[in-house]
């Protein structure tokens, strides 16, 4: 019990020390908005522990990391399929080209198929939606920061476009920050693949995690933007959310195509 209160102290005790660094470095300390700071903070401590402690979110996650490891299952069939006998790790070791680049070119043929039909822009909305109610923060940075959960930092910007050239510069480092800050579903997916070997349940448990750990980062990366570059200007979103995804794909064969390459 002690040792865990204390686990919790330190980190919260980290969370203090890096939002301090972060104000050191403000380009405008004093129009730091520290209510939507404290809400970022608090919106991001109450994800990790409906994650962790609540029944109902652990299951959900629980469910998510298990999908996750069915997917890589059907990589791994796919991969032996081509590669044969070289995808036997006790045999030939660990091959990277094998092993984990398969797995970024499927889930990023996943993800390109999952945007042509348009079920990754009603969870990027939700999601920009439920933030940008919550911190009020501007829509258009919010999308780019959401999209960023599940796709690159250089496709994310493409679903705000039309915003782009109006942006403040708050927005517009929100928008940078929030893509250093995530990583594409195609690289997590490898990553659960490396830290969980062939162990199904160290593959979920990873999943899960890596899954929260990705998600959480969207409020954190509006708290340090907003650390460092306060908004002082006028946003042209603010209060709205508006996803504007250019289809460039005719079908699902062209989209998983377009994805992978």
């Amino acid at each position: 019990m002690v040792e865990g209160l204390g686990r919790i102290g330190f980190g919260l005790f980290g969370l203090v020390v890096l939002i301090g660094i972060t104000w050191l470095f403000s380009n405008n300390k004093k129009a730091v908005d520290w209510k939507l700071v404290a809400t970022g903070v608090t919106l991001q401590i109450g994800f990790a522990a409906l994650v962790l402690l609540v029944p109902g979110g652990r299951d959900v996650f629980d469910w998510l990391g298990q999908g996750f490891v069915k997917i890589l299952s059907y990589v791994n069939e796919g991969s032996g399929f081509i590669f044969g006998d070289l995808m036997n790790v006790p045999k030939y070791g660990f091959i990277f080209a094998f092993q984990v680049l398969p797995t970024i070119i499927f889930f990023s043929a996943l993800m390109g198929v999952l945007y042509h039909l348009g079920v990754m822009q009603a969870v990027v909305k939700v999601m920009a939606w439920a933030i940008t109610k919550v911190m009020r923060v501007s829509g258009a940075e919010t999308t780019s920061v959401c999209a960023s959960v599940f796709i690159g930092q250089t496709e994310a910007p493409l679903t705000v476009r039309p915003y782009i050239p109006k942006m403040t510069q708050s927005e517009l480092i929100t928008m940078m920050i929030g893509g250093m800050a995530h990583i594409a579903g195609g690289v997590l997916a490898a990553y659960v693949g490396m830290l969980g070997g062939g162990d199904p349940v160290a593959q979920a448990f990873y999943a899960k995690h890596l899954l929260a750990a990705s998600i959480m980062a969207a409020p954190a990366t509006l708290v340090i933007s907003k650390l460092l570059v306060p908004e002082t200007g006028t946003p042209l979103a603010r209060g709205t959310v508006k996803m504007e995804v250019e289809k460039t794909s005719s079908n699902i064969i062209d989209a998983a195509a377009g994805g992978a390459a």
